[in-house]
């Protein structure tokens, strides 16, 4: 990709030097919002959590999970995103993380396997105005043939992807702006907690993996750089020190698999996980 085609890329506006790119559900927000709706008004969480298992083990693509977890939630797709908004909650530190992001040129683009229409409603209800400067990137909503969205059993999911079995496959996007010439590329942040992040994580320069989470395992599975976040002001702590010099994206690297390897990362290494 050509320099004069940065103009294309949105969070290339302002010729950063970084850019965060971010899952939104269990990262951002505490809570899942597609989860939450599966487990409460949907198929339940026992089984949701069965396809989880799967996903990992490669016998469902998220793509056909996700389908069949949003199949079970029948209710009006308005009546949908008023119940996530009384419902989920932001991550207590993303607000800070956002507003220094915002005063130090680092623009957050959000990459979701969600979709859009609910997750810029739970930004402006959790952020405020200033969320409209955040770039979405997601899943769309289409009515079921014959119904409105806002009927029961009215909306469907539209994928961005449908051809790929994460039915939105991060990577993409990413892989747009990491195909910049390197005079004009930004160092590429990403932060995720799952499953659908799993197509994201080989495409940045440093994957922030929440602890004792999927996203981990298949990291140190995969050998692909990270560090372990808890919260977002970890990942604050950890940007300013990059975007200051204090520490290299490898340094962070290897703090990440080294916090793995001593169990602080909150799971088992593979080493004990195997006997």
């Amino acid at each position: 990709m050509g320099v004069h085609n940065a103009t294309h890329l949105p969070a290339m506006k302002t010729n950063p030097k970084f850019i965060f790119f971010t899952d939104f559900d269990g990262t951002i927000t505490l809570q899942d919002s597609n989860d939450f709706m599966t487990d409460n008004i949907g198929m339940g969480g026992e089984k949701r959590k069965t396809y989880n298992v799967r996903i990992l083990e490669e016998d469902i693509s998220f793509r056909d999970a996700f389908q069949e977890e949003m199949d079970s939630v029948t209710k009006p797709y308005n009546e949908c995103i008023q119940y996530l908004v009384d419902n989920i909650s932001l991550d207590p530190h993303f607000a800070e993380f956002f507003q220094w992001s915002l005063e130090n040129n680092v623009p957050v683009v959000v990459l979701s396997s969600g979709m859009e229409p609910i997750i810029k409603a739970l930004l402006k209800e959790l952020i405020g105005p200033d969320s409209e400067k955040m770039q979405v990137v997601g899943n769309f909503v289409k009515p079921k043939p014959g119904k409105s969205i806002d009927e029961e059993g009215g909306w469907d999911i539209e994928f961005r992807h449908p051809e790929s079995g994460f039915g939105h496959d991060k990577s993409i996007e990413l892989r747009r702006y990491s195909a910049l010439p390197a005079d004009a590329r930004p160092t590429m942040f990403y932060a995720g907690d799952g499953v659908s992040d799993l197509s994201a994580a080989r495409e940045t320069d440093l994957l922030f993996a929440k602890k004792g989470h999927d996203l981990i395992t298949y990291c140190a599975r995969q050998h692909v750089p990270f560090t372990v976040f808890s919260d977002w002001s970890d990942i604050l702590e950890k940007c300013k020190e990059i975007v200051t010099g204090k520490i290299t994206v490898q340094d962070a690297a290897k703090e990440g698999f080294d916090a793995y390897k001593s169990g602080a990362a909150g799971l088992k290494p593979l080493e004990e996980t195997v006997k």
